[in-house]
């Protein structure tokens, strides 16, 4: 009779797992090895050290071999910072985003920090045990594909801005480099090491140490109070 019991026990417990991964999918998993179950994000800093390294790396020879369609942006922090000593100025790769251009615009100009902007964006995370495509965390059209006639941008501010409850909110500052960097009308993927994201800290569904990878549309921008184009 206790051997029975015991069966149905680890039965149950096993179709709450697997209930559990099939309502709640974006979540950590929480069964146990001893169910032959892995952690969603396991190892997760190591993984996207290893992923931003190996794509700054290759980024590099591309640039070197002549390929202009691939960027390496240095944080817009640093951008305008001078030696100040006998030393030359040096930064990680963890101070830089990377953008592939895959459409041009024909905009001349950049937006600013002070600056609003009109954008088509969405949002990824590097592979993952379930999402082997990378979990999709955020995007500002409704539609399961992009639509340039129907999708509607999204307007936000780059710089620090103060909501209606006087909360400071920013975009991070590899996103923002981003957009200072583009031009209207232009396509990019762009590449956001997690020390230009949300660092060592979790936001809604992204874990903690996460690269970031944008697929961003500039539709257009301006100073606070313009009205901008949806199109």
């Amino acid at each position: 009779m206790t051997k029975r019991i015991k069966n149905l026990t680890r039965r149950v417990a096993s179709l709450i797992c697997i209930g559990g991964m099939i309502l709640s999918a974006a979540l950590l998993t929480s069964c146990s090895e001893k169910d032959n179950t892995i952690e969603e994000y396991a190892n997760w800093q190591s993984k996207n050290d290893t992923y931003w390294n190996n794509l700054y790396t290759t980024t590099q020879q591309k640039i070197k071999n002549g390929d202009t369609s691939w960027k390496i942006i240095l944080n817009y922090t640093f951008q305008n910072q001078k030696q100040t000593s006998g030393n030359a100025l040096t930064y990680s790769p963890g101070n830089y985003i990377i953008a592939h251009v895959e459409e041009a615009g024909n905009g001349t100009t950049s937006p600013l920090y002070t600056d609003d902007v009109s954008m088509h964006y969405m949002g990824r995370l590097i592979p993952s045990t379930t999402y082997t495509s990378g979990l999709i965390f955020d995007k500002s059209w409704s539609s399961n594909t992009f639509n340039a006639k129907t999708s509607i941008p999204n307007h936000s501010s780059i710089g620090l801005k103060y909501d209606d409850k006087g909360k400071p909110t920013s975009l991070v500052d590899g996103f923002a480099t981003a957009l200072m960097s583009m031009h209207k009308g232009d396509h990019w993927t762009v590449y956001i090491p997690y020390q230009l994201g949300y660092g060592s800290a979790s936001a809604g569904s992204v874990p903690a140490y996460s690269t970031l990878i944008f697929d961003l549309r500039l539709v257009d921008f301006g100073h606070t109070g313009t009205q901008l184009k949806d199109a």
